[in-house]
């Protein structure tokens, strides 16, 4: 029956990813980026030309009002978004069953790892060179300092994040023992109430918040030392997703005795569409084509696809890391290796659940960046806005990453004689 359950899970997992695309069309993913950009542009602006006189200081105050609002709102809203998020993705995977599902889970959670710590091995040899003598705010300064805002709305979280963590990991797996119906349905609504806060709320507003940010930062003089610090953490991933897709093609190439450039290139036309759309789900027809050029079948491509543009986050995974470990070194954090480590464990399963909008996955990795690297507010605004800028990048090599799976799966199963295109029953 592997044929038919491939087939039943291809079926679930599509109609989940064309929900969360229906989130928010694509064409909006193209308008956020061209909003945040412009945030960016405006913020610096308002904030050289408040700080010229000191009734600016009247204006800046009333636009940091929003400012404290929203970081309050989004200290609350983060427990939920774990609780909401990650608990229904490990319900839902652990439900299923089969061998075949289970190796498509190894091998995306091993090139998702795999991206999380050799980004880390690089960044820590290259970021001493390339970022010396840089410097972003302080991890426990005041970015609002000099135009604190006049009032704001206390907004206590329910939980803190890693009670909301482990809460989430603790439901997800019990849920995917005990098949309980009636509280899964409660989790999957939940689930739709936080898509759409972070579609219909935070997403729309996070331009304004961004806006505020760097004015913020341009007041108090800092803001050529982040900009500074941007061009390079661009240039630096841009070139990790090239060096990291030659790895896991030269990987499929080895496992399935093909030309590894000859793989990555008929993978090209996933790769652009995806720098277009800045979404997986949107991608699919794509890959799936793409993926079968490289001769994969049909019954392995179908499968493989779907799924893993909901749990292969490879490529999302190295821009948090590479921005993240910038955030770090900049600020004179100290973060031991083992704590990092912890965080790329913890990132790599809550990103399951990433919702199907733009800048769904560094909204999921709030969460482990609060709780297991101490981020304070101000450094996660920089971390959305750095990751939205790039956010094309990161999906182009999610995607063209989905192919290598794809291509070791169909090697793996066509050895075993586990699989065929006109298999009907096992």
């Amino acid at each position: 029956m592997a044929c038919l359950y491939a087939n039943k899970l291809l079926m679930e997992n599509t109609m989940s990813l064309e929900n969360q695309s229906t989130l928010k069309p694509v064409k909006f993913q193209a308008k956020l980026l061209i909003k945040i950009i412009t945030a960016i542009i405006i913020g610096i602006v308002l904030g050289l030309i408040l700080s010229l006189f000191s009734g600016g200081v009247v204006i800046a105050k009333i636009l940091m009002i929003f400012n404290s609002i929203f970081s309050n709102f989004l200290s609350f809203i983060i427990p939920l978004l774990i609780i909401g998020l990650v608990a229904p993705g490990i319900g839902h995977l652990g439900r299923d069953a089969g061998k075949l599902l289970l190796i498509t889970i190894v091998l995306a959670y091993a090139f998702t790892l795999f991206s999380g710590f050799s980004t880390y091995g690089i960044a820590s040899l290259l970021y001493p060179f390339m970022l010396d003598g840089a410097a972003l705010i302080s991890p426990d300064a005041d970015v609002s300092k000099g135009i604190q805002a006049y009032f704001t709305i206390d907004m206590p979280p329910i939980m803190s994040v890693t009670s909301a963590l482990i809460f989430a990991f603790v439901l997800g797996f019990g849920l995917a023992v005990t098949k309980t119906e009636k509280i899964m349905d409660v989790v999957d609504d939940l689930r739709i109430i936080i898509n759409k806060i972070i579609s219909s709320v935070i997403i729309p507003l996070l331009p304004l918040y961004i806006l505020t940010i760097f004015m913020s930062i341009t007041y108090v003089g800092e803001i050529g030392k982040v900009l500074a610090v941007f061009i390079k953490i661009i240039i630096l991933i841009f070139i990790l997703t090239a060096v990291l897709l030659l790895i896991f093609f030269s990987i499929a190439g080895i496992v399935a005795h093909k030309n590894p450039l000859t793989l990555l290139k008929r993978m090209m036309p996933a790769y652009i569409t995806a720098l277009g759309t800045s979404s997986s789900a949107a991608t699919i027809p794509v890959t799936l084509e793409s993926t079968l050029s490289n001769g994969v079948r049909n019954s392995i491509a179908s499968f493989a696809v779907p799924l893993c543009a909901t749990i292969n986050l490879s490529g999302s995974m190295l821009k948090i890391v590479a921005c993240s470990l910038a955030v770090i070194y900049t600020t004179g954090m100290d973060i031991s290796f083992s704590q990092y480590s912890a965080f790329i464990f913890t990132l790599a399963v809550a990103m399951v659940a990433a919702p199907g909008v733009p800048g769904g996955a560094i909204m999921t990795a709030l969460a482990p960046l609060s709780a297991v690297l101490g981020f304070s507010q101000e450094t996660n605004a920089l971390m959305i806005a750095l990751y939205i800028v790039m956010d094309s990048f990161g999906t182009a090599t999610n995607v063209t990453g989905d192919g290598a799976i794809a291509v070791i799966l169909d090697k793996i199963y066509k050895n075993d004689h586990n699989l065929t295109e006109d298999e009907t029953e096992s």
